[in-house]
């Protein structure tokens, strides 16, 4: 109410007073080999707008508290000077600057209009926000240090006493450059690069934020500096950088296509300078033309970035199918016009079936299903097979009261592993069905894991919460690394699955049960299903592939109903295949966990 009286009497209040003194696409047969980083990471090569400035909300107070929560937005070395420009000649010296790489914007989300009301001679503004991270001037979003939940400053009139029209000046403004998260998604692009795992076998993406105004040969630059600095620390457990003392010598140069970047690189033979070639082509996903790779000034390789990418795809998909349980069976799901595939499951251990994870390992297919026993416990049994997964080998005999969908961890070891939450806790399997407890050092219930396609990251909710975290693969065996929580504006988080390279789907609480896009560090979210009806306690999805035209997809189990997207519809009996009809006068089950094979 507040909020709403002083909109309504914004401008001659302030007048007054001062006289007073931010798929599956449903048609395509889906055998694509997926080759690049993350659809959401769009380069405009420096054809971006800069924030607005002091003067362009003219006499819209609300319209100006959120400019000055965007000025501090673009290259780091001018977020001072453009915040500056906001604030009151008097209240300049208040603000402590930093220089360099110490420059770095507490990025924060409103979790309400701002709260804007007359005063004697100003208006008093107040923020209530969510601490989402601190922006390093490197690109990398980090955790919040700031705790603060609120923030109060004053607006006062920029020109003399009776003009209506001259804007304001942020006066008593807070000792830290705030950006809103609004305004990180509007003047930054999020950018995966790409660093290898520890075999160096596979990439792995780390994703940065930088200014949508630096020209295509600055983004050169910024990116290698990216790749010499290392990987975000939460991280380090799955990837590893380039080798150490590695860095840059001046600025990349060149343009129209042709560019050329000098480094200090020990080591470099040839198969570092190839695995680096293929490194840059990645995290320069849209450039195409030619990088010339130098060290110590000596011409050592030139990179075509678009053969570089057709010749290292990040990933190859062999296909997809949906599928569900219904009746304590695994069934094919029509509700598109993909194929009709088989069920990759021998008829035999299809039965007592709660849920299941299924994964293509070549020309194998790996199988992990949640069965119920007749005691009422639920038991994990593991198999793998090539077209029909027939033997299957069923974990420990006590069994859990309840295992989370099961999600097996891609990798380019022997040995295929994966994660399963049974009784609150995190545990890792194998092809033996063996269960062996994860410590990841945290408090609390886990009751959903995800894993990322690179098979080195993987997402968890733990109390509500959503944390990542890193898998490291040393010995063959993986094990996950610290895990970092991401702040978003949901609660009570139930479900999580990768819905992209580096963006998360998770069913929580907004009020309503619903379903978020969120980003791996939780900056940038976007609501795509606002009202999922009930608490969802399941959800699947196929991911958004690199550089793909098309949208993934997902599907998720509310109060035993199950839902697909694009477009949101319930799953109904009469689209699960290969099922008898219920005699007449009896009602038919419902779908439930569907899931994807790919």
């Amino acid at each position: 109410m507040r909020r709403r009286v002083a909109r309504g009497v914004l401008g001659a209040a302030l007048a007054l007073t001062l006289t007073a003194g931010c798929g599956i696409p449903d048609h395509s047969e889906v055998q694509v080999e997926q080759r690049g980083p993350a659809a959401e990471a769009s380069w405009s090569l420096g054809r971006g707008t800069e924030p607005p400035t002091r003067t362009a909300s003219g006499s819209d107070a609300e319209t100006f508290v959120r400019n000055f929560l965007a000025a501090a937005a673009g290259e780091p070395d001018r977020a001072y000077e453009r915040v500056k420009q906001f604030i009151a000649a008097a209240d300049k010296p208040s603000l402590q600057e930093r220089q360099g790489s110490e420059v770095a914007l507490s990025v924060v989300r409103l979790t309400d209009d701002p709260v804007i009301e007359p005063d004697v001679d100003s208006m008093k503004v107040t923020i209530t926000v969510q601490q989402v991270g601190l922006l390093r001037a490197n690109g990398m979003l980090v955790p919040p240090l700031a705790t603060e939940s609120t923030y109060e400053f004053r607006l006062v009139s920029a020109g003399p006493v009776g003009q209506d029209d001259a804007g304001f000046y942020v006066s008593d403004p807070p000792n830290v450059l705030l950006l809103s998260d609004e305004a990180l998604r509007r003047y930054y692009q999020a950018q995966s690069i790409y660093f290898w795992n520890s075999d160096r076998t596979r990439l792995v993406p780390d994703q940065r934020y930088l200014s949508s105004v630096v020209p295509a040969e600055r983004r050169v630059s910024e990116v290698v500096r990216w790749l010499t600095a290392g990987p975000s620390e939460w991280l380090r457990a799955g990837a590893s950088g380039l080798p150490d003392r590695t860095e840059m010598i001046n600025n990349a140069t060149g343009a129209d296509g042709r560019w050329e970047v000098n480094l200090d690189m020990p080591g470099a033979d040839d198969g570092r300078l190839e695995q680096l070639a293929t490194q840059l082509a990645w995290s320069l996903p849209e450039l195409e033309g030619t990088v010339e790779i130098k060290i110590l000034n000596q011409s050592r390789k030139v990179v075509d970035l678009g053969g570089q990418r057709s010749s290292n795809p990040l990933y190859t998909l062999d296909g997809t199918a949906r599928y569900c349980v219904y009746d304590g069976a695994i069934h094919g799901l029509a509700v598109t016009s993909e194929p009709n595939r088989p069920v990759p499951v021998a008829a035999e251990a299809n039965r007592g079936i709660v849920s299941a994870g299924l994964r293509r390992a070549g020309p194998d297919v790996l199988a992990a299903l949640v069965v119920a026993g007749e005691d009422g416990k639920q038991r994990l049994s593991v198999g793998r097979g090539r077209d029909v997964v027939e033997n299957f080998v069923t974990g420990p005999t006590r069994g859990h009261t309840a295992i989370s969908r099961p999600v097996w961890l891609r990798s380019d070891h022997g040995r295929p592993y994966g994660l399963v939450v049974a009784d609150g806790r995190l545990y890792r399997f194998d092809d033996q069905a063996a269960l062996r407890p994860v410590q990841l050092g945290l408090p609390g219930q886990v009751s959903a894991v995800a894993a990322a396609l690179d098979g080195h990251r993987v997402a968890l909710i733990v109390d509500g919460a959503l944390y990542v975290a890193a898998i490291s693969w040393e010995g063959g065996v993986p094990t996950v690394g610290p895990a970092r929580r991401l702040v978003t504006s949901l609660t009570r988080s139930t479900a999580v699955d990768w819905g992209a390279e580096n963006r998360l789907l998770v069913a929580g609480s907004a009020g309503r049960p619903a379903i978020y896009d969120v980003s791996v560090d939780g900056a940038l979210e976007t609501p795509l299903r606002e009202d999922a009806g009930a608490e969802v306690s399941h959800l699947a999805a196929y991911p958004t592939m690199p550089l793909s035209p098309y949208p993934g997809s997902f599907m998720y189990e509310a109060n035993g109903v199950a839902y697909r997207s694009n477009p949101f519809e319930r799953i109904v009996r009469d689209q699960v295949q290969d099922v008898t009809p219920p005699p007449a006068g009896v009602r038919p089950g419902n779908p439930t966990a569907p899931f994807f094979l790919y």
